[in-house]
């Protein structure tokens, strides 16, 4: 399609990833972007925040929004999740709905998501992720008899985010739901969020993978002082000074290990992956500090940067 003087149209849209925990949003969205925009972990509700992704191809830009996925809320960090997640449905040209190749069934979060999805007139496309983990071919026919009558999509693909299959298909099935438009961001912007933010959540992510089951979600990242030879030409080092919050004393225990050898883990781990994507050396200085009941302060979930402060 050609614009009113005969020069190529553009197109561009927002595209909210949605799913319930655990499905693979943010390995998708890494994988569309090839940077690590979102952490990863094996354990639900890793997300906290919408993360807002930048995809540029030709005569297109695509804004993935990654959500965190819903699910059903026990304290206040829970309902913030779940808000910011639908929230976003509500302000999207299409909504990717994930779902695992695996599935033979609909599962209660899943129900809630497609409740939500329903009272919109955004349209719904079924991306089956993890298809590479799961024997057998037809994916997309197994989730369409699975998820189809209750969603009623208007397409489908399967793709793998571990193997980067079928994503020129779903980049191309994105595609034909962009309005035409001017772009939303620069060409070399490729994710909404500061690298201070992107820090914060590698530390995070490297407690939930050294704690394993016995720090789940207790643990925030706030960064008290972030400076960058960006920022500051006279350093040669990045500076980051952070600290882990954790609710209760064993916790805090738990994360600085025997005599402090899983918080130099969890610290050398995220600096070398800091220094990778920034590409300064990083002097990381990491405290862990109790603030009881966070998850359920709603000032707390503000000032860690969790939930949105009112304007």
């Amino acid at each position: 399609m050609t614009g009113a003087e005969g020069t190529p149209s553009f197109r561009a849209g927002i595209v909210i990833l949605a799913g319930r925990p655990n499905v693979g949003k943010s390995s998708l969205v890494n994988r569309l972007i090839r940077y690590k925009a979102s952490i990863v972990s094996d354990k639900p509700q890793t997300t906290r925040n919408v993360i807002r992704c930048v995809y540029n191809g030709d005569g297109f830009q695509i804004v993935f929004t990654d959500t965190p996925g819903i699910h059903l809320p026990k304290h206040a960090l829970g309902r913030t999740i779940v808000d910011a997640a639908v929230a976003s449905m509500n302000d999207a040209n299409l909504v990717c709905y994930i779902v695992e190749a695996g599935d033979r069934s609909i599962g209660p979060e899943d129900r809630q998501i497609i409740e939500c999805l329903r009272k919109s007139s955004t349209p719904v496309i079924l991306v089956v992720n993890k298809c590479d983990a799961v024997k057998g071919k037809n994916f997309v026919e197994n989730a369409r008899g699975v998820y189809g009558e209750a969603l009623g999509p208007a397409g489908a693909v399967a793709v793998s985010a571990r193997t980067g299959e079928g994503i020129d298909e779903f980049v191309s099935l994105v595609r034909k739901f962009l309005p035409e438009g001017p772009p939303f961001y620069d060409e070399d912007i490729f994710i909404d969020r500061p690298e201070k933010f992107i820090a914060s959540e590698i530390i995070r992510e490297k407690v939930l993978r050294l704690t394993h089951e016995e720090v789940p979600h207790s643990a925030a990242v706030e960064i008290e002082e972030y400076k960058s030879p960006d920022e500051y030409p006279e350093r040669t080092v990045l500076f980051i000074r952070a600290t882990i919050c954790v609710e209760r004393e064993g916790q805090k225990r738990i994360i600085i290990g025997d005599k402090g050898s899983r918080l130099k883990e969890i610290g050398r781990l995220a600096r070398l992956e800091i220094e990778s994507l920034t590409g300064h050396r990083v002097f990381l200085d990491l405290w862990v500090k109790v603030r009881a009941d966070w998850r359920r302060s709603e000032s707390d979930l503000k000032r860690l940067g969790i939930k949105e402060q009112s304007p």
